[in-house]
């Protein structure tokens, strides 16, 4: 999100929180929740926050509000991630086709060939990228590090929790406005994830952006439609 943080530091203040390490006690969605209010408490004091997330940072962003929504002004979602089996299918059965014969087999090969589990979750999102995506602009990934410990047990927490039926439902907590935005060739389906959360959240906009992917500060057909998106929005619901 490091470009996103760019783009608007020229008009809003921008604190970009990085994710906790894996370390001896499982991390959870709950003390993702509690890690990213204390970032919150400590840059923005009067709780004027909107928080601004993509795929699983859109899904924490969530979880945030629905904890503490007095905290939170307003949410955007850019690529949010799945709440419910449907659309995980979906997302699977997408990228599956959208994968070449030479990637499957790159991807075989490093699963023999790369014992390091970060490096293996950094080089598979790179043999990946094009099956989420439209078409990118040249770019650098500039993620800090990966936790491929950390991505397992947070995803698992959060899988559980929707099983349990605390997610999606506990979002109808949430009465600050909120912004929905999505690539056409994302292959999360979002057409299926807005119904979901407009269910408990009706104050949920939804925007979808044509021929744009999962990275849409980075899709060169995209890029432009979606800062003037974000910018419009925050500027009318933060001021």
């Amino acid at each position: 999100m490091a470009p996103v943080c760019r783009e608007l530091s020229d008009e809003f203040a921008v604190v970009e929180p990085l994710q906790r390490l894996s370390g001896d006690v499982p991390l959870t969605v709950a003390q993702h929740v509690s890690d990213l209010r204390s970032v919150m408490e400590r840059h923005a004091r009067d709780g004027n926050v909107t928080l601004v997330g993509h795929s699983w940072g859109a899904m924490l962003a969530l979880a945030l509000a629905a904890e503490y929504p007095g905290l939170v002004r307003g949410l955007v979602l850019i690529g949010c991630g799945t709440f419910d089996t449907a659309s995980r299918r979906i997302l699977e059965a997408t990228v599956e086709q959208r994968t070449t014969p030479d990637v499957r087999l790159r991807l075989r090969r490093l699963v023999r060939t790369v014992a390091d589990p970060d490096v293996r979750m950094c080089v598979m999102g790179r043999l990946v990228e094009p099956a989420y995506s439209y078409e990118l602009e040249p770019h650098t990934d500039e993620t800090e590090y990966h936790d491929s410990q950390g991505h397992r047990e947070s995803w698992q927490d959060m899988l559980r929790l929707q099983r349990e039926e605390v997610y999606p439902a506990r979002f109808s907590r949430i009465g600050a406005p909120a912004l929905m935005v999505h690539g056409a060739q994302d292959p999360h389906p979002g057409d299926a994830i807005y119904a979901g959360l407009r269910e408990v959240m009706p104050q949920l906009e939804y925007v979808e952006l044509a021929r744009c992917g999962h990275y849409p500060w980075w899709e060169r057909h995209a890029k432009g439609a979606f800062f003037a998106v974000l910018r419009d929005w925050l500027a009318w619901n933060t001021t």
